[in-house]
């Protein structure tokens, strides 16, 4: 017989996956960094990659695909330390800007080849790590 002040279920402890899980948002805020980085380059730097603007998947100005990464940098790190505290909405609303930096990714692929490739696998991981163990980050007492 149980009283009102135990549990029927055992507590939950931590597993070896929430590694994984700390392992997605700090990619997250790295990723974050990277596409802010790379957003300040196209803004100030047209010339530093491979093609001009018109070469791209979607015909916009290196301007436009700065501030695009930019935005989508700051966010990601902010979204980052979300998931690193354990906020559920944050791990879901990673995985979902982690895909939507694969896609971007995708389309800039013709201006910088190998840095888009190397973003895209990172992608892919931290929606992996937020997906398939972003409930064990979250323990209830």
């Amino acid at each position: 017989m149980t009283d009102s002040y135990t549990s029927s279920t055992p507590p939950r402890t931590a597993t070896g996956w929430t590694g994984w899980v700390s392992f997605g948002g700090i990619m997250l805020v790295l990723l974050g960094l990277f596409h802010a980085v790379e957003g300040l380059v196209a803004v100030f730097d047209e010339d530093y990659f491979a093609v001009p603007s018109s070469g791209l998947v979607v015909e916009v100005s290196y301007d436009v695909w700065g501030w695009v990464h930019f935005g989508f940098g700051v966010t990601a790190v902010v979204i980052g330390c979300g998931v690193l505290a354990g906020n559920r909405v944050a791990q879901y609303l990673g995985a979902i800007l982690a895909g939507a930096s694969a896609i971007i990714h995708l389309a800039f692929v013709p201006a910088y080849p190998v840095w888009s490739l190397i973003v895209i696998t990172l992608d892919v991981f931290v929606i992996y790590a937020l997906v398939a163990h972003g409930r064990e980050m979250r323990l209830t007492d």
